[in-house]
Parts: structure tokens; sequence; C-alpha cells
């Protein structure tokens, strides 16, 4: 079960946002994320607690920040309720997409979970409806992924592939790539995985 730390940065200016700690693991259910993230000063700045069904599909997501609340699913396309501050209204809603995203690394995991594509292979439309702090307001984003190679790297239990995804941005033509290892992010714009104190799990 991979535990570890990501740090987390502004895309444009590298400002520091803060840190997420998290845990994972995969079972012949799925998989499970759960992160509570901090600020720069190491105040508590929100939570992430995601399942994936063993098809990538997100059948729970509850997102905290700066007391915005978010409970989701795949339903109709994807479902969600959103808490604002004071608890006394929750707005729901419902778009024709495939799957979430956001700030944490787990969104990313989950993607490439979901798609499962072929190094090498045609890049693949996906849309997405994002839920980003700290006001957690859904927008919907559509995004190209194609999976550019996976290598195997020697590791403490025999050899670890890692894929190279290359990311677009539809509405703005933006690029970038992410590198992951199983369920751990390595690398991707705004994101640094600081500590691992186990191996990333791999899925069947």
């Amino acid at each position: 079960m991979p535990r570890g730390r990501y740090s987390l940065h502004d895309t444009h200016d590298h400002t520091p946002l803060g840190e997420e700690h998290f845990h994972c693991a995969t079972g012949p259910a799925g998989w499970r994320y759960t992160a509570q993230t901090t600020r720069p000063d190491g105040a508590h700045a929100g939570s992430v607690d995601l399942t994936l069904d063993d098809l990538g599909r997100p059948i729970r997501l509850e997102l905290h920040a700066s007391a915005w609340q978010v409970r989701a699913a795949a339903l109709d396309g994807v479902t969600w309720v959103r808490t604002d501050p004071t608890g006394e209204h929750a707005q729901e809603g419902n778009a024709p997409a495939h799957t979430f995203t956001g700030a944490s690394p787990a969104f990313l995991v989950a993607t490439a979970r979901l798609l499962r594509l072929t190094p090498g292979g045609p890049a693949t439309r996906v849309r997405l409806v994002a839920f980003r702090p700290p006001v957690l307001a859904p927008l919907t984003v559509d995004q190209s992924w194609s999976l550019l190679t996976r290598t195997a790297h020697p590791a403490d239990t025999g050899f670890l592939p890692v894929d190279n995804y290359l990311v677009s941005d539809l509405s703005t033509g933006e690029q970038h790539e992410v590198h992951l290892a199983g369920d751990v992010v390595l690398a991707a714009p705004g994101i640094e995985l600081e500590d691992l104190d186990t191996p990333p799990s791999t899925f069947g």
C-alpha cells in the first residue's frame, strides 16, 4: 500500500501551494486513494477520498477544501452534490462526462486507469468535470491523452513499468507530460513526489 507525500506548486510561477499526504491501495474491487492536504504554512487545507471500480470508473469521490464539500460518483455520466461553506444549501449537478479531475495527483492516476491506453497508440479524447480548491466549483474540460512510452525501471521488487503520457487541453492547445509508475505520480506539472514509503502498486 503506497504511502507518501507530494508537494504542489503553481504551474505558472512555481509558487508553493502546499502538500498532499496520501496512501492508496489496489484490490480485487478496484483502487482507493485517500489524502490530507496542507497549506505552505502546514495548516490543514482539505482532504481527498476517491474510490474506483475495477474498470477505473469513480464510484465514490469526496473532496473537502475551505469549508466546501463535494460528494460525487459516476451516475448517468457523472453526478455530484456541492455544499456551500454554511452547510445550508446544496447544489446538485450532472454532466455527460467520463470522470473527474482536480488538483490532486489521484486524478491523473484515475484518468490513466480509466483509459487503459496502449503505448504508441492513438490519442483518446476524454471529458472530465474538474473540482479545484479553494471553492471546488465544477468546470467541464476536454482533454486528449496518449501513452507515448512504457519503460521498465529496476526496483527492489523487480522491474517497475513507468508510463509517459502526453496530455493536451483541447480548449487551449496546451500540452504537458505525466509520468506514472503504477498508482503513483512520478512527475507532472505542479506536482513533485517528495517521499514514498513503499513501492507503487501495479494494476492487473
